[in-house]
Parts: C-alpha cells; structure tokens; sequence
C-alpha cells in the first residue's frame, strides 16, 4: 500500500528535477545563442530562422532530444524595451499557432526581443495534469530576452 505512492512521489519528483534542468538549460542557450546577434555575426552570416534554432539546440546539449521538432523562436525587433505587446502564439491556452512569429536581426542599435518556447513532454499523471499548457498534454517552457544591438 505504501509502495505505489512512494514510487508515484519519486518519479514526480524526477521528473519535475528534469523540467527544470531542462528549463536552465534552455535559458542558458538562448542567452547564448542571443549574443549571436547581440554581435552581429548572426547578421554577418545571414544566419536564418533554422539556423538559429540549430544553435539553441546545439547549446542545449544531451537534454534536448529532438530539439528542432519542439523549438518555436521569435526574434524581432521592437521599438523600446517597455510596454511590448509582441503577439502570443499560446492566446488561447490550447494550441500553439506560430504564424505570427518572425526572425528578425535587427542592425546596429537596434532593440531586440527573443522568445523560444520549447515542449517538454510529462509522463507522470497528475504532474502533467498540473503543468500541461497545450491540450496535447505537453508542457510549454518559454525562455525570453531582449537587448540592444552593439555597434558592430
């Protein structure tokens, strides 16, 4: 009687442990990945949209498996850094509808928003209940950050 909510309690906590490794290290990359353009060697190598997914996952390391398939960016720039309202792919809490997101490097000055959302799938039953975003039972972490451009 004791052993199914003591296994229940271990892999709930594992797997919420996962979801935030996960989660920093998706932080990290972006951070990273950001500076790209940031410098300007994104604009110097005329790098894409894929191309600047590639590099998030490339940072994310062994955590993120099939990275390209569960990675959604936006890159764009916005005209100061308060009061953004940069379209919401997740507005209505089910879905996720990713037509108004853009890939956009900015020059130099330019103030920079990016957005990455990533899907991180939930196995154990009631954590997936309580963390799920998307009506596939998928939860949704999201890492943002925004700059100006340096002067390159």
């Amino acid at each position: 009687m004791v052993a199914a909510p003591f296994f229940f309690m271990l892999f709930a906590i594992l797997e919420l442990g996962l979801v935030f490794v996960t989660d920093s290290t998706m932080e990290n990359a972006v951070q990273e990945t950001g500076r790209l353009v940031r410098t300007g060697q994104a604009q110097a190598s005329a790098m894409s949209a894929q191309t600047f997914k590639d590099e998030v996952c490339e940072r994310m390391s062994l955590l993120a498996n099939d990275c390209t398939n569960r990675t959604t960016i936006d890159v764009r720039v916005i005209d100061q850094f308060r009061d953004v309202n940069p379209p919401d792919p997740m507005a209505d809490g089910e879905t996720f509808d990713d037509s108004e997101l853009v890939f956009q490097t900015g020059q130099p000055g330019s103030l920079i928003l990016v957005r990455v959302w990533y899907e991180q799938p939930l196995i154990t039953p009631f954590l997936s209940e309580g963390l799920s975003r998307l009506g596939n039972g998928e939860m949704v972490m999201t890492a943002t950050t925004t700059f100006r451009n340096e002067p390159y």
